[in-house]
């Protein structure tokens, strides 16, 4: 993974947690690909894809985050969820992140898909 992508990881980390989300996963892996973070919002599972860019020539980050990646998020999200071996509700929230001069801003979509 990329500096980019790590940073963006660490500072959607560190957001989610003063929002009181409880950390349960970070890059994790499945068959069908990687989920950036799952976490917990009081009752409700939450698979997190984090986009990160230092500039918007190719659009804000959240646009990258098109209907094959949403796929493959489903798939690993079902298997994540059957390893628990109990129902959930669950959520696919996506935070874009830009990050330019130092300064970053965080827009997080929840229910994005």
């Amino acid at each position: 993974m990329k500096a980019l992508g790590i940073k963006g990881e660490d500072i959607a980390i560190a957001y989610l947690k003063r929002k009181g989300y409880c950390i349960l996963n970070r890059n994790y892996k499945t068959p069908y690909g990687e989920v950036d973070i799952i976490t917990k919002d009081n009752d409700t599972i939450v698979f997190v894809e984090v986009k990160s860019r230092s500039t918007l020539s190719y659009g804000e980050p959240f646009e990258s985050v098109d209907y094959r990646k949403q796929e493959r998020l489903r798939k690993s999200a079902l298997f994540y969820l059957k390893s628990l071996k109990q129902e959930r509700a669950v959520r696919f929230d996506v935070i874009s992140i830009l990050l330019k001069n130092g300064e970053h801003e965080i827009r997080h979509i929840k229910e994005a898909f």
